[in-house]
């Protein structure tokens, strides 16, 4: 048995074709282009990488994108001071502050002053709170791609089991409300949990977000299972250079599963998809049309 290789980057480019036809409808009804804000602090190579990804499929969404580039020394006053700057400003209707931030800043205080109706990551407490109470808020966009991705195997969740491997706010608390949200029986597990592996063998669809190189193995998965690798982790590779592996170990879990996410192009083409696609939503908000159901 091969796992079905779910192609993330397809996905995400179809919803991206999508966000960009409603984007322009949305322009040629009200005269609003949706406008997204990302702020850099500092240079992390990653970070770099992702923001200028982000950025293009912003203007290729046919939006408007406004970059900040701060240096690494920026005081968290200065920081909190532009954030307020974009609440006010009625261009931007998504603002997206880089994580992690350098050490002098507090990235909550940070984060707890985007105003939430423009907050397109999803971590405000009020949009947190909103999800958890099942009214319609701005979603994390990595957990909203990883549903996204198991639809595209089971267009119906409900009733099936889910496991989810990590709890952070990032990514296992919402994931998990989200696949509340679709009636599934959903499991939290993490560093923890009692016979972790045994856990996961009981799962329809195993989420894995935990951040360790290939730590779920072949015989933790349950045959025909939906796997969905967040984990991003370099790993030594031929010649000195380094690879790109998830938490999961993909050659394992493919003789296994019945369908799998691949890293790189599983979610992080979606989690960027994600982010336009909470831009528009935030964007109709904000003039008081409905979103389209994309």
């Amino acid at each position: 048995m091969t796992a079905r290789i779910i192609d993330g980057k397809a996905i995400a480019q179809d919803l991206r074709a999508k966000i960009a036809g409603a984007a322009a409808a949305l322009t040629q009804k009200t005269g609003i282009v949706p406008g997204l804000a990302v702020v850099l602090v500092g240079s992390d190579p990653a970070s770099e990488v992702y923001v200028r990804t982000k950025s293009k499929a912003v203007v290729d969404a046919g939006m408007r994108s406004f970059d900040h580039k701060l240096p690494a020394d920026t005081p968290e006053t200065e920081l909190i001071a532009l954030v307020e700057r974009l609440n006010a400003d009625p261009a931007v209707h998504g603002i997206l502050v880089q994580l992690p931030l350098p050490p002098q800043i507090d990235a909550a205080r940070v984060l707890h002053t985007i105003d939430p109706g423009k907050d397109v990551d999803g971590f405000h407490p009020v949009n947190a709170g909103r999800l958890a109470t099942g009214l319609p808020a701005l979603v994390p966009c990595t957990p909203l791609g990883c549903v996204r991705l198991a639809k595209a195997v089971h267009p119906a969740l409900a009733g099936m089991e889910a496991v989810v491997i990590g709890r952070s706010n990032i990514v296992g608390k919402p994931l998990a409300q989200l696949l509340l949200g679709e009636n599934c029986t959903v499991t939290v597990a993490h560093s923890k949990t009692r016979d972790l592996p045994a856990v996961c063998r009981r799962a329809d669809l195993l989420f894995a977000a935990v951040g360790r190189a290939e730590m779920v193995r072949g015989d933790w998965i349950r045959p025909g299972a939906t796997v969905i690798d967040v984990g991003i982790n370099r790993v030594p590779g031929e010649a000195g250079k380094t690879r790109l592996v998830g938490d999961v170990a993909f050659a394992e879990a493919s003789a296994v599963a019945g369908a799998i996410t691949p890293v790189p192009g599983g979610v992080g083409p979606m989690t960027i998809a994600c982010v336009i696609l909470n831009t528009l939503r935030a964007a109709c908000a904000k003039q008081g049309v409905a979103a389209p159901d994309l």
